[in-house]
């Protein structure tokens, strides 16, 4: 905390009023972003920085925007806190970005905030769905999607009505993200639509989940809400199976929606049972559309990948939020005129499949929710809520 304070006010001191646009240049706008690449939730901030880039290397192309080349500044926090801090120190401080863009976490979006706030610094869709990305309102804070907190309660309520959810239990990260996912449930609980069963915290470097899942099973739960990483989400679905669990459902959040589950559980024998809440729509069932099938075309040229995924997705669809209301902005680039400009934007997004829309009010971009299940190896969307 100390050390928060002590950063804070070197932000303040960083940043006379009238000083030049931080981040701007007459021929240049440096964006930063604070990612987990060796972590957790690599899977999700690895490919959503190569879309950001491959992005941004477009527009440099042809012209960047009102003559402005795009760089895109990224630290690795490796799903630390602390090293969070860190990096917002360097990008905000030493760096002096512009904005951030496509930031990965709960907890250290919150945490860089306090470094962030001084200055205005725009925050725009972060790789997170916590309600807190929005609220309390601030007008530097841009959210992507809708919140995690949302989604958990149109989902489980969609699997309450139709697919015999009855009780539920919650395995989840000690921390803001997880809370949210236990927020949404909980909510459901006291409205009487659910039961609510055994709850289990895990670390971040769990990995034997046999314990846990016992008690589930002794609990009574025919649903479990898993707010865990990626790896550990694959992990206790597949341990779930060997332990004869066939029957029990699993609910992920918008943190748990990605192609690499849905592939790595088929790789494991798992192909049903599993069902997410998210603010987009899954890209590979839409590989087909001629917008999408071009974009998939594209980032495999620019990256040499094999599939974008979902990652990958929600890179892409940030970065167009970033350059659509840098281009409203025009030419005297500011954060406040940035801010003004963002509340203009209303677009459809062919990639993510949902609707972009902002305004002085409402600084969530989409508010769709799109409830998916998991049917032999590939995410199937069952029901979309506006």
């Amino acid at each position: 905390m100390k050390l928060l304070k002590t950063l804070a006010a070197a932000a303040v001191i960083a940043s006379p009023a009238l000083a030049q646009t931080p981040g701007v240049t007459d021929d240049e706008i440096k964006i930063g972003g604070a990612h987990d690449l060796s972590g957790i939730f690599a899977p999700f901030s690895v490919p959503g920085v190569s879309a950001v880039k491959a992005y941004f290397d477009k527009v440099n192309a042809e012209g960047g925007v009102h003559g402005r080349k795009l760089t895109y500044i990224v630290e690795d926090h490796g799903y630390q806190v602390p090293k969070a801090v860190q990096a917002a120190n360097k990008l905000v401080n030493r760096d002096q970005v512009f904005a951030m863009l496509l930031s990965l976490g709960t907890p250290h979006n919150l945490a860089m905030f306090q470094l962030m706030e001084p200055q205005g610094v725009p925050n725009v869709s972060p790789l997170t769905a916590a309600r807190q990305m929005v609220e309390p309102f601030e007008s530097w804070k841009f959210a992507g999607t809708s919140s995690y907190y949302d989604a958990t309660r149109v989902a489980i309520e969609y699997m309450s009505e139709n697919e015999g959810t009855e009780k539920v239990c919650i395995m989840s990260l000690p921390t803001d993200f997880g809370k949210e996912i236990e927020g949404g449930v909980k909510d459901l609980v006291e409205n009487g639509v659910v039961e609510l069963g055994v709850e289990s915290g895990h670390k971040p470097d769990e990995s034997d989940f046999t314990g846990a899942l016992g008690k589930v099973k002794e609990s009574g739960c025919d649903t479990t809400a898993l707010a865990l990483g990626i790896g550990q989400t694959i992990n206790v679905i597949a341990t779930a199976h060997k332990l004869g669990m066939d029957d029990m459902k699993f609910y992920l959040s918008s943190a748990g929606f990605h192609t690499v589950v849905a592939k790595g559980l088929a790789q494991q024998g798992v192909m049903d049972g599993v069902y997410a809440g998210a603010g987009w729509q899954d890209l590979e069932a839409r590989a087909g559309e001629p917008a999408v099938a071009e974009w998939i075309a594209n980032y495999k040229e620019a990256t040499g990948t094999d599939f974008p995924g979902t990652g990958a997705l929600l890179g892409r669809s940030a970065a167009q939020v970033m350059v659509e209301g840098l281009k409203a902005a025009g030419p005297d680039l500011t954060r406040e005129g940035f801010i003004e400009a963002m509340e203009t934007l209303d677009f459809q997004d062919p990639i993510s499949g949902n609707h972009v829309d902002f305004s002085a009010e409402d600084h969530v971009g989409a508010d769709e929710i799109f409830v998916s299940r998991i049917e032999n190896g590939s995410w199937v969307l069952v029901e979309t809520v506006e």
